[in-house]
């Protein structure tokens, strides 16, 4: 009886042995199966073209007519008589008002104010009964289809304009448009006393929307690349100091892919916009938003492609 129970207990204990090396063997193979589970990033990415940069200085500047003439009376006295309302269209030689050059106990004549040009009333100072002298400017006639943008450059980017340099044009009154300028003059000195040299432009379309008196927002075009591949400049990663970017390859119809890490050469970059001078080609699929986690050869899932 001691013998059977001695040999129970040794094929339990050898059971138990083989059941505890199946288990161990169960769990070696499911924790094989998870190291060979890849992880999938989900990326935003932007499909490359040609396309233009432009490197700019931007300034504030304000609008003038080209040509504008203060209105002088021909003799002194009171204004009589005004003949025209502010942003009325004058003749040269129209008579736009009247003065009473009379004293008392002498009558004369009243003496006609005439426009010196032809042009728009922009404004007429005096009011009927206001006493003025021959040195009084009682109005300002401009010639409003004729405009000009005044800009004071600083001293320290003077090397960087030139006559018939383009530049872009808006307006806080037009959000969103823009109006194309060119320089037309450059003065040849500076202000000593704000060291900013005078430079004016003029709008290459005539546009009525464009008022004497507003304030444009100017930004003068320095350097144009045409024809070059523009990628967003938050694309590019750094890793050990140099510049790359995750180019997509191999995307299946899931838009499940893997990407590649490309070294690039960069080239001008503006407003949030770099050229790639060297390391892509256009068309070339790249990502845009989720990179920073990537390595070389990681699978990626292609969430949208930008493609403007």
């Amino acid at each position: 009886m001691k013998i059977m129970t001695k040999n129970f207990k040794a094929f339990a204990i050898a059971s138990l042995a083989v059941f505890a090396l199946a288990g161990c063997e169960k769990k070696k193979v499911v924790a094989d199966d998870k190291n060979d589970v890849e992880a999938l990033f989900a990326v935003n990415t932007y499909k490359t073209k040609f396309g233009n940069l432009d490197n700019y200085l931007e300034f504030g500047g304000d609008v003038a007519s080209v040509t504008s003439v203060a209105v002088l009376p021909d003799a002194a006295g009171k204004v009589a008589r005004i003949m025209v309302n502010v942003g009325q269209m004058v003749s040269r030689d129209q008579t736009i008002a009247y003065v009473d050059p009379s004293l008392p106990g002498l009558n004369y004549s009243l003496s006609p104010v005439r426009a010196p040009i032809s042009g728009r009333v922009t404004s007429f100072v005096p009011t009927i009964g206001t006493q003025v002298s021959q040195g009084s400017v009682i109005a300002q006639i401009a010639q409003t289809d004729d405009l000009e943008i005044k800009v004071s450059i600083p001293e320290r980017f003077i090397s960087r304009i030139t006559m018939g340099q383009e530049a872009v044009v808006t307006f806080d009154a037009y959000p969103g448009i823009e109006f194309v300028a060119k320089v037309f003059e450059v003065s040849p000195v500076l202000d000593t006393t704000s060291r900013t040299m005078s430079v004016k432009l003029r709008l290459v379309k005539a546009d009525e929307r464009v008022k004497v008196g507003m304030y444009a927002r100017v930004r003068l075009v320095t350097e144009s690349i045409r024809d070059a591949i523009v990628v967003p400049s938050n694309a590019i990663v750094t890793r050990s100091g140099k510049p790359y970017l995750f180019v997509v390859e191999s995307k299946g119809s899931d838009n499940h892919a893997k990407v590649r890490l490309v070294s690039i050469v960069l080239g001008l970059s503006v407003d949030n916009k770099t050229e790639i001078a060297k390391g892509i080609s256009a068309g070339d699929e790249i990502v845009i938003k989720g990179q920073n986690l990537l390595d070389d050869g990681a699978n990626v899932n292609v969430i949208s492609v930008t493609e403007d």
